[in-house]
């Protein structure tokens, strides 16, 4: 449904109008598309090739994974399109998500 909605956007706005919030919507639906389809890709390999976990683990590890990347990946297109990127910005937002990571591992753990 994201990738109808971002397909939409991306073929009816027109970047030389568009205001804000169309970009906003822009950016928006395709983050939502990409977490949902990395969260199905992610889960279907940790079954088929991870060990035997409990199903609602693999899902809520699948979809923050997804989100995390997703969130790299939206964040540097951005960036990008405010002629922002660079290498020491990549090295800040893969930073985060390898902080972020390591914070919901060690939290895992704990429980």
């Amino acid at each position: 449904m994201c990738w109808v909605l971002w397909f939409l956007v991306l073929f009816f706005v027109d970047p030389g109008e568009a205001g804000i919030f169309d970009f906003i919507f822009f950016y928006l639906s395709l983050f939502l598309a990409s977490v949902g389809s990395l969260s199905v890709l992610g889960l279907a390999l940790r079954i088929k090739f991870g060990k035997d976990e409990v199903v609602f683990k693999a899902v809520t590890i699948s979809f923050r994974q997804a989100a995390m990347l997703s969130f790299l990946v939206i964040g540097s297109l951005l960036l990008q399109s405010k002629n922002l990127l660079n290498w020491w910005n990549i090295i800040f937002l893969v930073l985060a998500v390898v902080i972020f990571e390591f914070f919901f591992i060690t939290y895992g753990r704990g429980r």
